[in-house]
C-alpha cells in the first residue's frame, strides 16, 4: 500500500493551532476520525522527526480521493493563514504561493539538477549518434572519391594503351601525347635517324613509366584517406582569438601555451584547470605575429617576432615586455625564432620583402642573426653568402653546438655555433623547405618542401634519405599562397605532426610500419602544430581562430 504525507506550514513557520485541527475534526466527523484511529508508519519529506506521531503537523493519507479532500478543506477553513501545503506520492506536488521557505527550495532545486542532469544525458546520447552518423557518410565519401580516381584512371590507362597499340601499328593519330606533355617532349628530343620501332617502344616505356608513377600516387593518397582517426584522451578548445591563428607553442615545462593570431595578438593560457593561471596575459604587438619561441630553461621568457621586423621579449612572471628589438631596415620580415637549450642565446631569421603570389615568391634575402638574452644585443651575423635565399626555418640540435636552417631555394644549412660558420649543406627539395627540425637521435634531420614532401635525411651519410613521405594532399602548393606549413616531432620521436590546408591534419608514424593517423576536424584549415615536451599531448592552431589541446591514447 502507497502511503502519502501531508504536511503544512503557516506562513510565519509556526506549527498548525490545535483549535484549527478540532474545528476540521469536528467538520469531518467520523472520517478523520478514522484517520486518527489507523495505527501507520509516518514518513516526512523533506525533514527528519523521529517521532512524528506526537507532532500536530502530521497526518496520513491512503488515496488521492482523501488528499483532494483535505487541500479543498485546508483551503476553506485556512485561507487567511495562507498555508503551504506540500503533497508527497512518489514524486512532490507542490503548491506555492508568493514566498516559499529556504528549506522548501532545496527539494526544487534538487529536481530542477535531476532535470538538467537527464536533458544533458539525452543531448549527449544524441550528439554521440550524429558523430557516428558523420564518420558513416565520411567514410562513404572516402570510398565514393577513390572509386572516381579508379575509374578515371583506369579509362587514362586504356586510353594510353590504345594510343600506343595505334602507334605501333603505324597509324596517324594527332594529339597522341597530349596526357603527358614530358612523354611528348622526350619523344621529340630523340634521334630523328631513330627507327620507327625504337621510338615506339621507348613511349611504350615512357607510358609505363607515367602510369607506375600515378600509380604510386594514387595509392599514397588512399592511404592518406584511410587514415584511422585519433584516439582521444581528452581535448580543450581556446577560443580567445578573433582572427587566424599563425603560431602556437608549449613553454618548455608543457604547463603553459603561447598562440597568436594574424591581427597581432599573442594569448598565454594553460589548458589544466590545475595549474596555475598565474603567468595568463594577453599581449598586444600592432602588427602580424610570425613566430613565437619559449626559452628552453623555463617558462619565464617568450620571444615573439613580428611581420614588420619587431622582436619583443615578454617576461611571464613580471607580465611585461623587458626588451622591444628590431632587425635592420633592410630585412624587415621575422620568419622564425629559435632560443639555444643550453646558452642565453637565440637566433632570428629575418628576410627582405618583394611582390609575388606565394609567401616563398614575396621573401627577398636572408640574415640569421644572433642574439644575447642577457644584454639584448647581436652577437655575430651567421655567413650565408652574397644575396642569399630567405632562410624559413631554423632549429638548435640537442646541445645548441649546432644550427640547421632551411632555404626558399631546396637547400639546409649546417652552421657550428661555437664558431660561427657554416659546416655543411646539401639541396633537399627541388622547391623552398619550408620547415626542418632535429630527429629524436641527433643522427637525422626532417624537412617539409612546398612540394608537399617530407623527408628525413641521415647526418652521418649526408645525402642519403631514411624515410618520407609524400602530404601534397594535405599541403598543397595553394595553401603555400599565405602561410607557411610546419611539422612537429612528439617528445619520443614516433609521431610527425603537420599542418594542413585541410580541416584536419595528419600524424605520421616515424618508426615501425604503422599507418598514420588524423586529428579530430577543425573547421578551417589548420596553421600551426606542437607537441608537449614530454607527454602524448599535441596543440593545434586553425584559421577558424581557435586554439585545440588534444590527448590522444
Amino acid at each position: 500500500m502507497v502511503r502519502y504525507t501531508v504536511y503544512s506550514i503557516p506562513r510565519l513557520g509556526s506549527t498548525i493551532p490545535y483549535v484549527l485541527l478540532q474545528r476540521m475534526v469536528r467538520h469531518l466527523g467520523s472520517f478523520i476520525s478514522e484517520l486518527f484511529e489507523r495505527d501507520i508508519q509516518w514518513y516526512s519529506y523533506p525533514f527528519t522527526i523521529h517521532t512524528p506521531q506526537v507532532s500536530r503537523m502530521f497526518f496520513i493519507f491512503n488515496n488521492t480521493c482523501e488528499i483532494l479532500i483535505l487541500v479543498i478543506i485546508l483551503s476553506s477553513f485556512l485561507s487567511i493563514s495562507k498555508l503551504y501545503v506540500l503533497v508527497c506520492f512518489n514524486t512532490v506536488l507542490s503548491l506555492r504561493f508568493p514566498r516559499i521557505p529556504a528549506l522548501m527550495k532545496i527539494s526544487t532545486e534538487k529536481n530542477t539538477i535531476k532535470c538538467l542532469k537527464s536533458d544533458i544525458k539525452q543531448l549527449n546520447n544524441k550528439l554521440s549518434e550524429l558523430q557516428a552518423l558523420l564518420e558513416v557518410k565520411e567514410d562513404e565519401l572516402s570510398l565514393l572519391r577513390r572509386n572516381d580516381r579508379s575509374v578515371d584512371f583506369g579509362h587514362k590507362n586504356l586510353l594510353k594503351t590504345t594510343t600506343a597499340g595505334c602507334s605501333l601499328e603505324g597509324h596517324s593519330i594527332s594529339g597522341v601525347y597530349e596526357e603527358s606533355s614530358t612523354s611528348s617532349r622526350a619523344v621529340q628530343s630523340l634521334d630523328s635517324q631513330t627507327s620507327t620501332s625504337a621510338k615506339s617502344s621507348t613511349r611504350d616505356g615512357e607510358l609505363h613509366g607515367s602510369q607506375m608513377s600515378n600509380a604510386d600516387n594514387e595509392q599514397i593518397l588512399v592511404i592518406e584517406e584511410d587514415f584511422p582517426e585519433v584516439k582521444v584522451g581528452f581535448q580543450e578548445t581556446f577560443l580567445g582569438h578573433n582572427s587566424s591563428i599563425s603560431s602556437s607553442r608549449f613553454s618548455a615545462s608543457g604547463s603553459n601555451i603561447a598562440s597568436s593570431s594574424t591581427d597581432g595578438t599573442v594569448r598565454i593560457w594553460t589548458y589544466d584547470s590545475s595549474t596555475p593561471s598565474s603567468k595568463n596575459a594577453t599581449i598586444y604587438c600592432g602588427a602580424e605575429v610570425s613566430a613565437l619561441s619559449w626559452e628552453c630553461r623555463s617558462d619565464r621568457l617568450l620571444l615573439i617576432g613580428t611581420a614588420n621586423g619587431g622582436i619583443k621579449a615578454w617576461n611571464a612572471d613580471a607580465k611585461r615586455v623587458v626588451c622591444d628589438l628590431s632587425t635592420s631596415k633592410d630585412f624587415p620580415s621575422v620568419l622564425d625564432l629559435k632560443c639555444s637549450p643550453v646558452d642565453p642565446v637565440f637566433v632570428s631569421a629575418a628576410a627582405s620583402r618583394r611582390h609575388g603570389s606565394t609567401i616563398f615568391d614575396r621573401t627577398g634575402f636572408a640574415s640569421l642573426t644572433v642574439w644575447h638574452m642577457k644584454t639584448w644585443k647581436p652577437l655575430t651575423v651567421l655567413p650565408l653568402g652574397e644575396d642569399p635565399p630567405a632562410i624559413t626555418s631554423v632549429c638548435f640540435n640537442h646541445n645548441g653546438k649546432i644550427l640547421a636552417a632551411s632555404a626558399t631555394d631546396g637547400m639546409i644549412h649546417m652552421f657550428d655555433m661555437s664558431a660561427g660558420l657554416q659546416i655543411t649543406g646539401w639541396p633537399a627539395h627541388d622547391s623552398p623547405v619550408s620547415s626542418v627540425l632535429f630527429g629524436p637521435a641527433e643522427t637525422s634531420i626532417f624537412s617539409l618542401g612546398s612540394d608537399g614532401k617530407i623527408f628525413e635525411w641521415s647526418l652521418h651519410n649526408q645525402g642519403q634519405i631514411l624515410w618520407s613521405r609524400d602530404c601534397s594532399r594535405f599541403c598543397n602548393p595553394e595553401s603555400f599562397s599565405k602561410r607557411m606549413h610546419e611539422v612537429a616531432l612528439d617528445s619520443n620521436g614516433k609521431r610527425l605532426l603537420v599542418t594542413s590546408g585541410l580541416v584536419r591534419a595528419p600524424i605520421y608514424q616515424v618508426q615501425g610500419h604503422e599507418s598514420g593517423l588524423r586529428t579530430l576536424p577543425h573547421s578551417a584549415p589548420i596553421t600551426s602544430v606542437d607537441w608537449h615536451p614530454t607527454l602524448p599531448i599535441y596543440v593545434t592552431g586553425s584559421a577558424d581562430h581557435s586554439v585545440r589541446v588534444t590527448s590522444i591514447l
